[in-house]
């Protein structure tokens, strides 16, 4: 038998197939180990022949076969060719997507538990034999783990037991299953518009629907009937949701409802925790995956519904390779299993809205909130008046008004801050220094717990300055304003007050994210201080007051898409209040009261804000009536950066004077952010009217990458930083 088996290495020049030969009973979508250029690597079987066209004496064979049960389906072959045809990746690069890292690298296997029990026959023991006596009382209550007995009994004394065959040891599968709760989750009824929205989905001849519904409006509930109904044909479903911080909370209602179906998977699993959930959804015991972007590629066959929670967040698209959109390999996913993709969002994507409103998509709307409470009323406070008034506080009175009133009432507080440490830069007041990180051009952030520096690009620690070193002055300046010391000035406002911050300083190890939501879902803590992952998804009943601080800092980017992020950040936010009995308010503070994307978020307009932002698109031709796309090249090297970036350029420059009608705008030039983890980054910028040229853009990064250089494209950006 000989095996066509890709190798897991992701480089163009072994981007190719190799033959082995292989023992019998080896399956299609094994990973195996093979020889190759004097090593040993891992491989994946893509097809088996009984013949070769090669000479069989000089073909080798297969070292081992990793797994019995194959783990890659037949459609991993598929995504895999579409994936490394479309965004110009090696396939081993397409396939690593499908499989856990530690399990592709053979370092995590089934785990295994050592267990005692008694053989049949008639027990006879020596009178002296007390701790074998004592073992064997244990086991006629049933079975023990290995590790118990030992630790009641001693080793010797089972030993003894096993050698006089009254006993024996066996293994038993043991599961690994990620921490969490299973939340009482059962069928709710569904209100007339959850109803019509569920039949719309199921009848609708769309390949994808898109559900606009305001915060609270019951899209969970819509989700979990939908999963309910292809579970019942037999299907599996995938429900994929922005940050990890959700998966915990919407794991919990899935489990709830549909008990061991469902699986989690997110890069915040151990190793061994993520080997047996992807195990689970790989052998049919769990037949719906939950997860973050990753989750897209769970290795479920027959999918009868893929559902893309909050579809317009950014964390949607990998910024690393392959750079993918979540959404393009869902609708890949769905039209291969024949069955619907469901986007969901209070704010959905410009992109998106346009295709429903084209009829692309299907369309959903849902206007109200399921409990039928108005939606919370937003309070904007102009901070350039507090500031005229004499407050120096990162406060608003109106926010430590509303605040003051929250907590007499017992009710919890979210307050919102786009950033995290305690400053986002230190300044010398005498010459203008900023501390900046020596691997990025970035300036460090300042955290006080720590009394520390550090760049939240690559994770370097500095010590705090106590100096200027460019002039030695001593007028060191904290500028912004971060969690650390939002939560230092609550504690100085409200010391009774219980508060708990929620970062990606806070949230270290696996269970972050769910120990820090499960103390403020128990009423363990008063306010909440947060960043991005606290402003969308999750649901507190007791919260009635969201403070959002900034407000309009992502307004003053440099950035096609500012407003649409500005609204979008607002309304998630403001939908964590009052999403129970009691009445929500929201208080924005910001230094531009009177802009008009800040206007259309105070009314809750997306519908304003969408015909709005559509024209203002239209009219200066930027996607979706344009494709930006930036070839970027990275180096350690300057000079191989430099030559890299040239061969791109004038190749691009070629094109344009081929068909100059199609360019809107082309250069070359630093990144804005010139230096990250030690690689200096240069960028060719275009602006294009189609999609026309968008594979030999595609071919010109290939051709321009060195050993020394990378270059690769990204499509419409989500950070042109």
């Amino acid at each position: 038998m000989f095996a066509q088996v890709i190798v897991d290495i992701a480089h163009s020049q072994v981007d190719k197939i190799f033959e082995y030969s292989c023992p019998s009973g080896t399956e299609v979508g094994c990973r195996v180990k093979v020889p190759f250029g004097g090593r040993i690597v891992e491989g994946f079987v893509i097809a088996v022949n009984e013949t070769s066209t090669f000479d069989a004496r000089k073909i080798k064979p297969i070292t081992a076969v990793y797994d019995e049960q194959p783990a890659l389906v037949p459609e991993c072959f598929s995504l895999m060719e579409a994936i490394a045809r479309r965004y110009r990746v090696p396939k081993a690069a397409s396939l690593r997507l499908f499989l856990p890292t530690e399990m592709r690298l053979g370092k995590v296997n089934e785990a295994y538990e050592k267990r005692v029990r008694l053989k049949d026959g008639e027990i006879s023991l020596k009178a002296s034999a007390k701790k074998q006596a004592e073992a064997v009382e244990e086991l006629k209550g049933g079975d023990k783990t290995l590790a118990y007995l030992v630790a009641k009994c001693g080793r010797a004394a089972i030993n003894a037991l096993v050698d006089k065959e009254i006993a024996e040891i066996y293994k038993v599968r043991r599961s690994r299953a990620p921490a969490g709760e299973t939340a009482e989750s059962l069928p709710k009824e569904l209100t007339p518009a959850q109803k019509s929205a569920v039949e719309y989905i199921e009848k609708s001849d769309k390949r994808v629907n898109l559900i606009h519904g305001v915060t609270g409006s019951g899209k969970t509930e819509i989700y979990l009937n939908l999963i309910a109904d292809q579970l019942q044909k037999g299907r599996t479903a995938i429900f994929l949701v922005p940050e990890i911080s959700l998966t915990p909370q919407m794991l919990s209602q899935l489990r709830g409802r549909f008990g061991g179906e469902a699986a989690i998977l997110h890069s915040g699993l151990s190793a061994g925790e993520k080997f047996d959930e992807w195990w689970r959804l790989r052998s049919g015991e769990a037949k719906i995956a939950i997860g973050a972007r990753s989750a897209v590629f769970a290795p479920l066959q027959n999918i009868g519904l893929i559902i893309i929670d909050e579809e317009h967040d950014s964390s949607y698209h990998s910024e690393t390779a392959p750079r993918y959109s979540t959404e393009e390999i869902a609708q890949m996913r769905a039209q291969y299993n024949d069955c619907k993709l469901v986007l969901g969002s209070a704010t959905p994507s410009v992109e998106s809205f346009i295709k429903a409103k084209d009829g692309e998509y299907g369309l959903i709307k849902l206007t109200e909130r399921i409990n039928g409470k108005p939606l919370p009323e937003i309070i904007i406070a102009d901070m350039r008046r507090e500031i005229k008034r004499g407050n120096p506080s990162i406060f608003s009175r109106a926010l430590r008004e509303e605040l003051d009133e929250t907590l007499s009432t017992g009710n919890q507080a979210i307050i919102f801050l786009n950033r995290r440490g305690y400053s986002s830069s230190v300044i010398c007041t005498d010459c203008g220094y900023v501390a900046k990180c020596a691997e990025c051009d970035v300036s460090l952030t300042y955290h006080s717990e720590e009394d520390c520096l550090k760049c939240h690009y690559c994770g370097a620690k500095y010590k705090m300055l106590t100096a200027c070193p460019e002039c030695g002055g001593k007028r060191l300046r904290y500028s912004g304003t971060g969690t650390q010391r939002v939560v230092g000035e609550l504690k100085e406002l409200f010391p009774s007050a219980s508060i708990i911050r929620m970062d990606n300083d806070t949230v270290s190890g696996k269970d972050g994210h769910y120990k820090i939501l499960k103390q403020f879902g128990e009423h363990k803590a008063d306010i909440l201080v947060g960043t991005q992952m606290i402003a969308k998804g999750h649901d507190f009943p007791s919260v009635t007051l969201v403070g959002i601080l900034d407000a309009d800092m992502s307004l003053h980017f440099s950035d096609y898409r500012s407003g649409e992020r500005t609204f979008q950040l607002i309304t998630q936010v403001a939908g964590r209040s009052g999403r129970a009995d009691d009445k929500g308010k929201v208080v924005l503070q910001t230094y531009s009261p009177e802009n008009y994307i800040l206007r259309y978020a105070v009314a809750y307009d997306y519908d304003g804000f969408f015909e709005n932002e559509v024209k203002m698109r239209a009219a200066a031709l930027f996607p979706p009536y344009s494709l930006i796309c930036r070839i970027m090249v990275t180096s350690e090297d300057n000079d191989s950066a430099l030559e890299a970036l040239k061969k791109a350029y004038f190749a691009v420059e070629d094109i344009r004077k081929r068909d100059a009608g199609d360019f809107l705008f082309l250069n070359k030039m630093h990144s804005p952010i010139k230096k990250i983890q030690g690689k200096v980054r240069y960028q060719v910028l275009v602006r294009l009217k189609s999609r026309k040229h968008l594979e030999e853009l595609y071919d010109i990064a290939v051709a321009a990458c060195t050993p020394s250089a990378l270059v690769y494209v990204e499509e419409n950006p989500v950070n042109l930083s």
